[in-house]
């Protein structure tokens, strides 16, 4: 398997540039669910021979990995929530603008094919795509097909799935249905190659805590209380890194400062991939590319499905680790500082449970993903 270097990306996108190669575009909603697997499927393409550009919205502009300004092209929209029929209304007259503007992108840059990777950004792209004959490939990393790609599904030439069963109930969906598992940016793939030291019973216990933006705040009113429970002589063990909001900043470290825990916190961490592969226990919540990373690198888990989702996907996403005894799954509802105390002090004091479970989680990842995606948009493609 090919890896590449940070610098090894920035010659094959200077070189993707500079040539009249066949394009691609890939189509993203602003967040790391979506851009990391586009991300990776860029950097193969590039790899092959292709050129890329990323069309998104607004958000992706402070994205710092594969794609440089110069390669990213931003189409209006906006997604539909609730039944407000004003906001509803405004929903669609906004992506109806962007999909004139993504049909007048792809008249004039004349893509090869469109891949989506979730999210209503995408919908103007794919939308647009289908109007001017181009072909149209989506790739979905929940284990329930989100709200945007279904949409599309019936409008696109090819459907790609990170796990197998997505689409069984549909007849006329799955026979266009490929299971190729979620790509990974390079980053993710040099996580992969380190090795699952199993933590010793008096030894250091590595914690990471993440939640992203719709997470951070649950994990700032539960995990310090949880810490505060757990028996003295695991603060002495404990290297925790979490992350948390600016505005929960100060009452979080208070609580580290008054146990003496040996702690890093930030709002963000441009390095995460790595971070996960240096520790022992994850707790997260459970959206697709976190549960495809965690698998890929292998690493065990304490999964909290973010709740309210129409479709419950996240939850639906921790169930895959939690299959192969990779993750245990803790219901928003169930999550309490008392049930997290009880779980990292077990974890604690059978340090060879959590080294099963990093192997089975591994056992579920996928690392050849962005190669298999490729041969499908190839083939899509026909080139």
């Amino acid at each position: 398997m090919v890896r590449f270097a940070r610098n090894d990306e920035k010659d094959l996108v200077k070189a993707s540039v500079m040539d009249t190669s066949p394009l691609i575009l890939l189509a993203a909603g602003g967040t790391g669910g979506h851009l990391f697997p586009a991300e990776a499927l860029g950097v193969e393409l590039i790899r092959r021979g292709f050129r890329v550009r990323l069309v998104t919205d607004e958000r992706a502009l402070r994205y710092s990995g594969l794609f440089s300004k110069d390669m990213i092209d931003v189409v209006s929209s906006e997604t539909a929530r609730g039944r407000n029929p004003f906001q509803l209304a405004y929903a669609g007259l906004t992506l109806a603008v962007g999909t004139l503007s993504a049909y007048a992108l792809i008249k004039r840059l004349k893509p090869v094919a469109v891949v989506g990777f979730g999210g209503y950004p995408t919908l103007p792209p794919l939308v647009a795509a289908k109007f001017a004959g181009v072909p149209g490939i989506i790739h979905d990393a929940n284990a329930v097909l989100g709200r945007a790609n279904r949409f599309l599904s019936s409008r696109v030439r090819a459907i790609a799935t990170s796990l197998p069963g997505v689409l069984d109930r549909d007849p006329a969906l799955s026979a266009k249905t490929t299971t190729v598992g979620t790509p990974m940016r390079p980053a993710i793939l040099a996580a992969a190659a380190v090795k699952y030291i199993t933590p010793e019973v008096n030894g250091p216990l590595r914690l990471l805590v993440v939640g992203g933006s719709q997470g951070a705040r649950i994990m700032a009113d539960i995990v310090p209380g949880a810490i505060e429970r757990l028996e003295p002589a695991l603060w002495s063990r404990l290297v925790l890194t979490q992350q948390v909001r600016e505005e929960d900043m100060s009452r979080v470290r208070a609580v580290y400062d008054k146990l003496k825990i040996r702690v890093e916190l930030a709002p963000f961490f441009t390095d995460l991939p790595a971070r996960l592969a240096s520790n022992h226990l994850v707790v997260s919540r459970s959206g697709a590319g976190t549960v495809a990373e965690l698998a890929a690198i292998g690493r065990p888990s304490i999964l909290v499905p973010l709740p309210g989702s129409i479709d419950q996907d996240q939850f639906a996403n921790a169930g895959v680790l939690v299959k192969v005894d990779g993750a245990i799954r803790i219901p928003q509802t169930e999550f309490s500082s008392d049930r997290l105390a009880a779980e990292i002090s077990t974890f604690a004091a059978e340090p060879a449970r959590l080294a099963a479970m990093a192997e089975a989680a591994r056992g579920a990842g996928r690392l050849d993903a962005a190669e298999r995606l490729a041969d499908l948009v190839v083939k899509v493609a026909g080139i």
